[in-house]
């Protein structure tokens, strides 16, 4: 059964949090899937990945790309799973997949400012706790790091 971490963004924005956690995905060998609810946002964090920090980058592809099995990171608007990622990342409001059970680990980041967000992660919560999957609740602290809160 997947594992279903929930990421309560209170301290940064989701393009400052995200790119360590997938790069923490990908040093575990993991291949992930960032999983967007508009192109536009896609879009946007298909940039920021290529300069997010001066020293590095995150190499990945996204929806139109040719051979996207090959990209171990890819962004997308589609629930597929077209790189047989490891871990999806769920952001900007997009929906669990259907079957969760195809990944390692589920990841749902919303913003804690905006209270639709808010709604929505709580809906999510309880309708893939209702289904029977573990579930754990991380909120961002002061300083940007992650507390298990649940």
């Amino acid at each position: 059964m997947a594992e279903i971490f929930f990421y309560h963004l209170t301290e940064s924005p989701l393009e400052e949090a995200l790119p360590t956690l997938v790069e923490k995905s990908v040093g575990r060998g993991w291949r992930a899937s960032i999983q967007t609810s508009a192109a536009e946002k896609r879009d946007a964090l298909d940039l920021h990945l290529w300069s997010y920090r001066p020293e590095t980058f995150l190499p990945h592809g996204r929806d139109g790309d040719e051979r996207p099995a090959d990209h171990p990171v890819f962004l997308t608007v589609s629930p597929d799973n077209v790189n047989g990622s490891h871990i999806r990342f769920l952001v900007d409001g997009a929906s669990p997949p259907h079957d969760v059970t195809a990944y390692e680990r589920v990841v749902l980041m919303f913003d804690g400012l905006d209270e639709q967000a808010l709604d929505a992660a709580r809906g999510n919560w309880k309708e893939l706790k209702a289904a029977g999957h573990n579930l754990s609740y991380y909120q961002q602290n002061a300083g940007g790091g992650w507390e298990k809160k649940a």
